[in-house]
C-alpha cells in the first residue's frame, strides 16, 4: 500500500508541533503515513496548491492561509462557512473538502475532561481564539461574559454586536462585556483565551483567586505548561480543569477522523498531550 501524504501551510510556519502530533496519531491508527511542513508566501499559495499541495491526501492551514484557501475548495462544512475559515483539507479523489476542527477539539478537550459546556461561561480575552470558543458558548445557548482589559472593551463589544447577530439561534443567549478587574458572580466555566501565564512567565494568573473560586470548572487555551497556575489553582480548589494542549492534540484527532475516519481512545490522546509538552521542553 502507497505512503499517505500529508502536511501542513503557513507563513512563517516557525516550529510547528503539528508532525509531531500527526505522526504519533499516524502510529495509533496504524497507518502508513508522512507529514510535511510548507512555508508558502501568501503570493505562491495558487501556485504551490496546483504544484504540491494536490498532490496530498489532505493538509492542515495556520495563518495566514486559513481564509485564503477557500476559494481552493470545493466544498466547506457548516462550522467552516459559519466561522469563515478552513484549517484541514481533505483531498477525497480531487474534490477537496474544507473543515475547521478547532472548534471540535476545543469540545473534545472540555468532554475528554468531563466537564459540560453549558451554563454560564466567562471568557478572558477575545482574540481568535475567544472567538471560537464564544462561538461555541453562545451555539450551546449559553450566557458569556467576556473579561477584557480596559484597551480591548471595542475589540469585545465588537465580537458581542457579531455573537447576538447570529440568525441560526433559535434562543439568544445573554452576551455581555466587562473589564476583566470587574468579574464577578458565579461562573460554570471560566475560559482563558489569553497569553497570561504561558511560559516562561509560568507565575503570572489572568485572575484572583476570587474568581478561580467562583468557577466550577476551567479551560485554559495555553498549553505551555501542560497546566498553567490557573489550572493549577483551580484543580487545588475542587474545579476540573484542562489545558490546551489538550485541544491542540484534539483538533489534530478531528483532521484524521476526516482524512481516514479512525477513531481513537482516550487515554492514548492523554498521553500523547504529556508526551507533546516533553517534546516542547527538548526543542
Amino acid at each position: 500500500m502507497a505512503i499517505k501524504r500529508y502536511g501542513v501551510i503557513g507563513h512563517p510556519i516557525g516550529h510547528t508541533m503539528s508532525p509531531f502530533i500527526h505522526k504519533r496519531l499516524f502510529s495509533l491508527a496504524g497507518i502508513d503515513g508522512e507529514y510535511g511542513v510548507y512555508d508558502i508566501p501568501p503570493e505562491r499559495l495558487e501556485k504551490m496548491f496546483k504544484e504540491e499541495l494536490s498532490s496530498l491526501e489532505g493538509f492542515n492551514i495556520t495563518i495566514p492561509h486559513k481564509q485564503a484557501i477557500i476559494p481552493f475548495v470545493n466544498e466547506l462544512d457548516s462550522k467552516a462557512k459559519l466561522y469563515g475559515s478552513v484549517n484541514t483539507v481533505f483531498n477525497d479523489n480531487g474534490n477537496y473538502k474544507g473543515y475547521t476542527t478547532d472548534p471540535d477539539g476545543f469540545l473534545l478537550a472540555l468532554k475528554s475532561a468531563d466537564i459540560p459546556y453549558r451554563g454560564r461561561t466567562v471568557i478572558l480575552g477575545c482574540g481568535g481564539v475567544a472567538r471560537t470558543m464564544a462561538y461555541e458558548a453562545v451555539l450551546g445557548e449559553n450566557d458569556l461574559t467576556f473579561g477584557v482589559r480596559s484597551e480591548d472593551l471595542e475589540i469585545a463589544r465588537g465580537l458581542k454586536k457579531e455573537l447576538e447577530s447570529l440568525d441560526i439561534l433559535e434562543k439568544k443567549p445573554k452576551v455581555e462585556v466587562c473589564n476583566i478587574k470587574d468579574l464577578q458572580g458565579d461562573i460554570d466555566i471560566l475560559v482563558n483565551a489569553t497569553p497570561v501565564g504561558m511560559f516562561p512567565n509560568t507565575e503570572a494568573c489572568p485572575v484572583g483567586n476570587k474568581i478561580i473560586n467562583n468557577s466550577k470548572a476551567v479551560f485554559d487555551a495555553i498549553y505551555n505548561p501542560l497546566e498553567t497556575l490557573l489550572v493549577q489553582k483551580a484543580k487545588a480548589n475542587g474545579a476540573k480543569a484542562v489545558g490546551g494542549m489538550s485541544m491542540l492534540v484534539w483538533q489534530a484527532v478531528v483532521a484524521q477522523t476526516k482524512w481516514n475516519d479512525v477513531t481513537f481512545d482516550k487515554e492514548d490522546i492523554n498521553r500523547l498531550c504529556v508526551e507533546c509538552i516533553e517534546e516542547l521542553k527538548n526543542r
